[in-house]
């Protein structure tokens, strides 16, 4: 990346100074969420790159095609927003929930939670699909049994982006190869490594947590019975309405593209609150739009159900058009370019290039909350000191994915945590300290890293390490 302006390492590190300190005023004491420490990171970044030159036509444009790269994400987003509404007001998920009541062992519940959540993602191809559809009926099923919401929304998250990881179908998944200049294959099967130990460590801690807390607590059937019965009372309950979340993963499976295949099914849960629940066409329209709304007078089930709607997206959508502008300041002006330049000419060990790039990938996961950008910047920063250090480039896509795609569940204003906070209904300081998987993976990454295990070699020619996207030692 050349940079077309001059910018100093000081002036490179204020915008992500401005933002992590706006975040931490935010949360502790504004309480106002993340939008507005964003946009004083939008604002900080836009100054300094006047300071160093840049016209206003310039860094709007730097902007415009920062937040043009989360266009699909953004689709998306809306989709689900009406794929929630739809599939509770068609019975859907509250059918889940039912059986899910019936069938789970409370022993078993916690780490059933990440496993089969897992299991969803790595069919659908979508943490945030998994997150609302799966994770809602678990979440309320966690409620039923006793469990603290924040353990139930750490395993649900800890699940979603474990299959993520690992699905072919995962956007997050295609761009780090491309990005590393890998392919997606060698990318996916040298993640095993970090990833599924990382996965059955944190099975084996909710193993012990869920038992550890039916040990001090007891199991609330008659709330259990009385979920039940409110959901029996509300829908029509039947075995055939869990064709839809399997329809949802053949489509997936038969690489049917994501918009156009979640629009479907979101749709057809419209159908069938029309012929199954005998909803109205105008109440339909309004799940769609605002998301499902009952009083069934149970607090807890209201609680959890009254979700969805394309309206629910548009904080989380806000957010994500915030900070892609950020990036798009951060990226093309350089800024991150400066910031990582003094960084990679310290690194003469495999150990420190594994942890420089997991360093780096969190520098940008605070600074913008995208998992977009926390996986591009770094991959096109790193490419060449890997290629130069005769490392191959998976190891690079391995290690953006493990901070940029896992590990962002650990920054509070990130997208994904917002998400899962407005969807599951639980606050971040609730469900991060549970999220194991997310601490998991960045760890044993380094440890490969300092210790030579699964870091694979790859010689290349000095020609092929000079590629346009990469930065020169």
């Amino acid at each position: 990346m050349q940079l077309n302006k001059e910018m100093s390492f000081t002036l490179s590190v204020i915008p992500i100074i401005t933002l992590i300190g706006a975040a931490a005023l935010s949360i502790f004491y504004w309480k106002a969420g993340m939008h507005i420490p964003l946009l004083i990171g939008v604002i900080a970044a836009a100054v300094v790159a006047a300071i160093c030159g840049w016209t206003w036509e310039e860094i709007q444009k730097m902007m415009v095609n920062g937040v043009a790269r989360a266009l699909p994400a953004i689709f998306i987003l809306l989709v689900i927003g009406i794929i929630v509404g739809t599939w509770i007001g068609s019975g859907v998920i509250p059918t889940m929930i039912y059986f899910g009541l019936s069938i789970i062992s409370p022993a078993l519940f916690v780490p059933i939670v990440a496993l089969v959540t897992g299991i969803v993602s790595i069919t659908l191809g979508s943490s945030f699909t998994s997150i609302a559809t799966i994770g809602i009926a678990f979440m309320v099923i966690g409620e039923g049994l006793g469990f603290p919401p924040g353990l139930v929304a750490g395993a649900i998250i800890s699940g979603a982006f474990f299959g993520d990881k690992l699905s072919p179908l995962s956007d997050t998944t295609n761009i780090a190869p491309v990005m590393a200049e890998t392919d997606l294959f060698s990318h996916i099967k040298h993640m095993l490594w970090d990833t599924l130990p990382a996965f059955l460590l944190s099975i084996i801690l909710y193993w012990i947590i869920g038992t550890r807390f039916l040990t001090t607590h007891l199991i609330d059937t008659e709330g259990i019975h009385m979920i039940r019965a409110g959901l029996n009372d509300l829908f029509t309950i039947h075995p055939l309405l869990l064709l839809m979340p399997l329809l949802t993963i053949f489509l997936m499976l038969r690489r049917i593209p994501a918009i156009p295949a979640l629009m479907g099914v979101g749709l057809l849960g419209a159908v069938l609150a029309v012929f199954v629940q005998g909803a109205s066409v105008s109440s339909v329209v309004q799940m769609m739009q605002s998301g499902f709304s009952v009083e069934s007078g149970i607090a807890a089930l209201d609680s959890l159900l009254n979700h969805g709607g394309l309206v629910s997206m548009l904080g989380t959508i806000g957010l994500l058009v915030i900070a892609t502008a950020l990036g798009g300041i951060l990226e093309e002006t350089g800024s991150f370019a400066v910031l990582t330049r003094r960084m990679m000419a310290k690194v003469h060990t495999t150990g420190r290039l594994i942890s420089s790039t997991i360093l780096a990938t969190f520098v940008i996961a605070f600074a913008s909350g995208a998992q977009f950008l926390a996986i591009i910047l770094p991959a096109r920063t790193f490419v060449n000191k890997y290629k130069s250090m005769n490392i191959d480039t998976k190891n690079l896509s391995r290690c953006v994915e493990a901070a940029g795609t896992v590990g962002i569940n650990l920054v509070p204003w990130s997208v994904p945590v917002v998400f899962a906070a407005g969807i599951l209904g639980v606050s971040f300081n609730e469900f991060i300290p549970y999220t194991f998987f997310a601490f998991l993976v960045p760890l044993i990454n380094i440890l490969f890293g300092y210790t030579g295990w699964t870091i694979t070699k790859k010689k290349y020619q000095p020609s092929t390490a000079m590629q346009k996207g990469a930065i020169s030692q």
